[in-house]
């Protein structure tokens, strides 16, 4: 027995050691058979060091050996817009009254329902019939319970409509019964469950009307992404872009904050001229880490922390999961790192007396992964540095209201970035066609191929960098940009509601 009890005890310890190292080794299998509590164990990431250190290091020579005291102001111009200006109607088409009541409920975060806000004002257009106010649906994610009316003014968003839909804030006594826990009990025959992504109008005319018509109410839920960007009637597209860029206009509770907000970034200082800011819009929170299926360098911990969570909460909604890292790198399908967007905007002019406003909800690798970031801006601020305690009470725990708040700031920024890329967030596709359809800021649209392509390059140096970076992004600064088949109306409004001519449409 004394014999045995050595090799029992190396027996014991290999198979402790197999213990600790299988998570590292087959993290398939832990995300099978694991646990949240089990995975609390491990640390989400590792605190990372400098991606592109070379850049980083070279960008911090050239800053001192720079005589610059500011941007140039070419940075600041508003883009040239070649003579496209918005022309929308008062109203498009008469209204006509309706007993028939539409309701829609809204799946997603503040602005994937936007959309389906102004998608619902259309078809309700389409079908002539009484729109209900939206119903937000609880956002799985957030947990926000928002409501329509805690975002938006109500009021407002009816009366600006009232020529062209009828708006309501409830239903009819007599339709006391059709309501969201209704719908969610079980089959009913006023429910529409199977619209299609991007339907066409005829669409809605052959399956919803035949059930307003018979019931007097029809709810569509869910209801995102429902009617298509293409072979739609001008006069419809026209008053999608009315709810949007002027309809749904944001509750006082919001925009008074904002606006102190951007009075507190615009502030003089030392008799200088009121400043003027960049808004950095950083996406860059688990969820959106998780789902973008790349690496940003926090270690083996941190792609098993995100495997998991892509496991758990996505469930295996992930396209991109099926491209190695460098894949997505090379492709341009990972969102830029506070390192990598900082690096982007300091290529453009941008420097450390440049005052950037941070738009974001939570940065996934906290104080470490953003440290780079305010090495590169130090007069970098967000809402929580901006605003006081009680100024920010009402938006806790509220990601809908958090996000207004930030989406409201960045529309009034002199210069916008996103670091996310292609579709993968709704709030940067509506800035970005916000800021087009005002045209008066530049927005920078970021060529994430070219970016991924030149970070992938460990060893250029600063001069290269922004050099490649300037000169790729000259024609990607705000400039308008006539939509393409099935592109977003919401993202490029021209020339579906703008025009290139001297003979504009007053917009009410």
């Amino acid at each position: 027995m004394r014999g045995r009890s050595p090799r029992r005890l190396a027996l014991w310890r290999s198979l402790g050691f197999l213990v600790v190292l299988l998570p590292l080794l087959r993290p398939d299998l832990l995300l099978r058979h694991s646990s949240p509590s089990w995975m609390s164990l491990f640390s989400e990431w590792e605190a990372p060091s400098a991606q592109h250190s070379v850049l980083m290091a070279s960008l911090a020579e050239s800053n001192m050996n720079s005589s610059r005291s500011g941007e140039s102001a070419l940075l600041w111009h508003p883009p040239d817009n070649d003579g496209w200006a918005p022309c929308l109607r008062q109203s498009v088409g008469s209204i006509s009254s309706s007993n028939f009541y539409l309701q829609v409920f809204l799946e997603g975060g503040l602005n994937q329902q936007r959309m389906g806000v102004c998608d619902a004002v259309a078809v309700a257009k389409i079908l002539n019939a009484t729109l209900v106010v939206p119903h937000l649906d609880v956002n799985p994610v957030w947990q926000d319970s928002s409501s329509f009316a805690d975002i938006y003014d109500v009021d407002y968003f009816i009366d600006y409509l009232a020529a062209d839909v009828k708006i309501v804030k409830g239903l009819p006594s007599e339709f006391y019964w059709s309501t969201r826990e209704y719908y969610a009990t079980g089959f009913r025959a006023t429910r529409v469950k199977d619209a299609p992504v991007h339907a066409r109008p005829s669409w809605y005319v052959a399956n919803v009307l035949p059930i307003l018509q018979s019931y007097g109410v029809a709810a569509i839920a869910p209801f995102s992404h429902r009617l298509a960007f293409d072979e739609v009637p001008p006069e419809i597209q026209k008053l999608r872009c009315k709810v949007n860029f002027h309809a749904l206009r944001f509750v006082k509770a919001i925009t008074s904050v904002g606006d102190v907000i951007v009075s507190r970034l615009r502030q003089a200082q030392n008799d200088s001229p009121p400043s003027k800011f960049v808004a950095l819009h950083l996406r860059f929170d688990k969820d959106m880490a998780a789902h973008s299926a790349c690496d940003f360098g926090g270690g083996r911990v941190e792609q098993l922390a995100l495997a998991y969570y892509r496991h758990k909460v996505w469930q295996g909604r992930v396209p991109n999961s099926r491209l190695t890292v460098q894949q997505l790198r090379l492709l341009g399908k990972c969102p830029l790192t506070p390192e990598e967007a900082g690096l982007t905007l300091a290529a453009l002019g941008f420097g450390p007396h440049t005052r950037v406003y941070l738009a974001s909800h939570q940065i996934y690798g906290g104080e470490a992964r953003l440290s780079f970031l305010k090495n590169i801006f130090p007069l970098m601020q967000d809402k929580a540095s901006l605003a006081i305690d009680a100024e920010l009470r009402p938006f806790e725990r509220k990601a809908s209201l958090s996000a207004a708040l930030d989406y409201y700031v960045c529309l009034k920024s002199d210069f916008f970035l996103s670091a996310s890329p292609g579709n993968m967030h709704n709030a940067v596709l509506f800035q970005i066609g916000h800021r087009t359809y005002q045209n008066v800021q530049k927005t920078l649209r970021p060529d994430m191929v070219l970016l991924s392509r030149l970070f992938s390059n460990s060893s250029m140096e600063w001069p290269e960098f922004q050099n490649r970076v300037y000169n790729g992004h000259r024609n990607r600064l705000g400039q308008v940009r006539l939509r393409q088949p099935k592109q977003s109306i919401y993202t490029y409004p021209a020339p579906d509601c703008m025009c290139k001519s001297n003979i504009r449409h007053r917009i009410r």
